[in-house]
């Protein structure tokens, strides 16, 4: 049953991205194309110096390296999408990030899509993504063999809440979760990092000690089974549109409160309405995309591929790995009661708009 429900999975995302690109083909002659079609179709990224254009779900990015298919310490999912692609210093934090955990505990990093070669709109999925700045982290610990490249397309990521509710599955979750997210929150170079509300509210309940890196915790619909860790513009990149800074405070108030209410759930009033990617032309983005797309491929995918076995000389040239004080590892946290009142069991469709 498992995989009739699997093979229908792959058959409809393909499905969906054939309609896609037939939907984007068929538009009247002389219509601009959709950016996400000429995004999508680049396989190597612009092979010109590293800088990011635009905002995270609307833009472009320069200059990208890949993190490679296997490391000492990670392993990449879903490697047919061809989204292991960011900035240097993206790929370089993840890079780190994952010997570090190792360090604290953590078996190491299953990573899931950080951007496409040259960024902008995908044709499937994400809508943020796009100036290389952005990446999924699986909650699933890497196991201690290397996934085939089937496994890799359909093994299922773990979520960490409960079937129907809104909070934490405690049959599931370890203190060396809350561990991995802390050190990743450690590194000034990251803003924010994206969790399903009920993870925020099982740290809220159980984080001692040290609270502070609670606050680039942020509670947002789905990551129940990866955690999106975000990046702020990075030096040589002026046109980049940074967001806003994420409020003071742990986040453990009535912010997270307003997430175990009803009103977060309420069905789309209109969910037929098309996603912005649907809708993005190159016109859409910052002029500095055309450049980017038009931009020559570099050598070879290995040329600009870092860690692993495809360590090469030019990826030894990029940025050195995030520099960040010793931690030591966390302490198992005390469990407490929950702090707001119990769960409605509802759906969970996504309203429009999304807060921020």
């Amino acid at each position: 049953m498992a995989r009739t429900m699997q093979r229908t999975g792959r058959l409809a995302s393909l499905v969906a991205g054939v309609a896609a690109l037939a939907s984007a083909f068929a538009a009247p002659a002389g219509a601009e194309p959709l950016a996400k079609v000429l995004f999508g179709g680049k396989a190597l990224p612009a092979a010109t110096r590293p800088a990011s254009y635009g905002f995270y779900s609307k833009g472009c990015f320069s200059g990208g390296v890949a993190i490679a298919t296997d490391g000492p310490t990670w392993q990449a999912m879903r490697l047919s999408r061809n989204r292991r692609w960011g900035h240097p210093t993206m790929i370089a934090l993840l890079e780190k990030l994952s010997h570090d955990a190792v360090a604290d505990g953590w078996p190491g990093l299953l990573l899931g899509d950080v951007s496409q070669p040259r960024g902008g709109p995908m044709l499937t999925g994400h809508a943020s993504h796009q100036i290389g700045l952005d990446a999924d982290i699986w909650l699933t610990p890497m196991p201690d063999r290397r996934l085939s490249a089937t496994e890799r397309e359909n093994m299922s990521a773990t979520s960490m809440i409960r079937k129907g509710g809104l909070t934490v599955d405690d049959r599931l979750w370890t203190p060396a979760h809350a561990g991995l997210l802390r050190r990743a929150a450690s590194y000034p170079e990251v803003e924010r990092i994206l969790v399903h509300p009920g993870i925020k509210k099982k740290l809220c309940d159980t984080v001692t000690g040290d609270r502070s890196w609670l606050r680039k915790i942020r509670p947002f619909w789905g990551h129940d089974y990866h955690f999106h860790v975000r990046i702020g513009c990075q030096a040589g990149s002026p046109g980049c549109k940074r967001q806003d800074p994420v409020p003071a405070g742990e986040g453990c108030d009535k912010s997270l409160a307003w997430w175990f209410t009803e009103e977060p759930w309420r069905p789309n009033k209109n969910p037929d309405a098309p996603k912005a990617r649907d809708l993005m032309t190159m016109s859409s983005l910052p002029k500095e995309c055309r450049a980017v797309l038009e931009a020559p491929d570099p050598a070879s995918e290995a040329a600009v591929t870092v860690g692993g076995a495809n360590m090469t000389a030019a990826a030894a040239a990029a940025p050195a790995p995030v520099s960040v004080a010793p931690q030591a590892p966390a302490a198992p946290p005390a469990i407490s009661e929950n702090a707001f009142a119990a769960t409605p069991d509802m759906g969970v469709p996504i309203p429009r708009p999304r807060p921020d």
